[in-house]
């Protein structure tokens, strides 16, 4: 089943914008440290194609294809939407949503099928590393879904459903350091929250005139704080996390409906995919400049993709690298709250802004 070092030759008609990424040794949805890889073991990464009902496993150290899981040859349907990928710590299984079809499968590391559990319409999932919990939200692509979200016993694939008490619940997030997990509503400005293992949610209701529509969050490394993209006001919502219950604390306006946020590993530094815009916007801590709009890939589609292209260093499913990475310079970093600098793209002279401190 294997492909060895076959390179990945994929092309851009068959992947949707809700290709999602997730290492092997990392839980996925911004859940935090977690523990290392067993040493000599393989770094696996892991693409589902929506269109494709296919997950993709990529070596990360060799950057070539090691095995394409086609789920249309295990019984589910030509439409079912692979959409999200969770991956234990230690590698040892891995868990994909099926929109369509209503299914959370669980995989072996041999990308054996073991278990599966139905819940409608599936969407993120977010991974406790601490207990064998896995939760999970509702698909973008569910107009009205139950307001719940399920919660998976990875043992047996045993299901429980959480009220959260607002309509189409899609953003999640676990945080396995403050043991509580978050869910947001795409249908209206509120957010609920609870300990691991706690069926009575918080709410808490977002400011703001217009909806954002988060679509997902991201928590920081340390656990201090969580970000979220507003995909209708192109916000960056900032929520420090250090109390009992998250506070937002800064609202960075980074525009062209921002989607799925990733931390660096540093914590240092979020990467936020500009979907509208085809771009990539880069938010950093202060006393640096906070955003900094990095020029776009050349992508045959959106924004998602070209940033999960490179962050590898893999050519993607249908991303064309350029011949040359671009180069950005920067001016220099003076820190001032809310400064807007201008900064030139080497190659074609794009300007960038970078704005004042994220963090409050």
């Amino acid at each position: 089943m294997g492909h060895g070092a076959e390179r990945l030759r994929m092309r851009s008609r068959r992947l949707r914008a809700a290709l999602l990424l997730v290492l092997t040794g990392a839980a996925a949805c911004g859940a935090g440290p977690v523990p290392a890889t067993p040493a000599g073991a393989q770094e696996l990464l892991y693409v589902a194609s929506q269109e494709d009902v296919t997950v993709a496993v990529i070596d990360m150290s060799t950057r070539q294809l090691v095995e394409t899981v086609d789920l249309k040859e295990l019984g589910f349907s030509p439409t079912a939407k692979a959409h999200h990928v969770a991956v234990e710590p230690d590698g040892s299984f891995w868990y994909v949503s099926l929109i369509a079809d209503g299914k959370v499968l669980k995989f072996d590391r041999e990308n054996r099928l073991v278990g599966q559990a139905d819940f409608e319409t599936p969407g993120m999932l977010g991974l406790d590393p601490t207990s064998d919990r896995l939760y999970v939200g509702r698909s973008m692509a569910a107009v009205n879904p139950p307001q719940r979200i399920g919660v998976i016993d990875r043992r047996s694939m045993s299901i429980e459903e959480i009220d959260v008490f607002f309509p189409r619940p899609h953003a999640l997030a676990v945080d396995a350091r403050g043991s509580r997990f978050f869910a947001a509503s795409l249908g209206q400005n509120s957010m609920a929250w609870a300990p691991i293992g706690d069926e009575d949610v918080d709410l808490l209701q977002l400011e703001g005139a217009m909806n954002h529509v988060l679509v997902q969050f991201a928590i920081s490394p340390d656990g201090r704080w969580m970000v979220g993209g507003g995909q209708m006001t192109g916000s960056l919502l900032v929520f420090d996390l250090s109390a009992d219950g998250p506070t937002v604390v800064r609202s960075i306006d980074v525009g062209g409906q921002p989607w799925h946020p990733s931390w660096s590993v540093d914590g240092r530094t979020v990467w936020v995919p500009n979907q509208a815009a085809n771009t990539v916007t880069a938010t950093i801590p202060p006393p640096a400049p906070s955003a900094v709009r990095a020029p776009s890939w050349r992508s045959t589609r959106r924004a998602t993709r070209s940033w999960a292209s490179s962050k590898s260093g893999a050519t993607r499913q249908g991303w064309r690298r350029p011949q040359r990475r671009p180069r950005v310079e920067r001016p220099e970093r003076s820190g001032a709250e809310g400064q807007r600098t201008a900064c030139r793209h080497a190659s074609s002279r794009r300007v960038c802004r970078l704005r004042g401190g994220v963090f409050g």
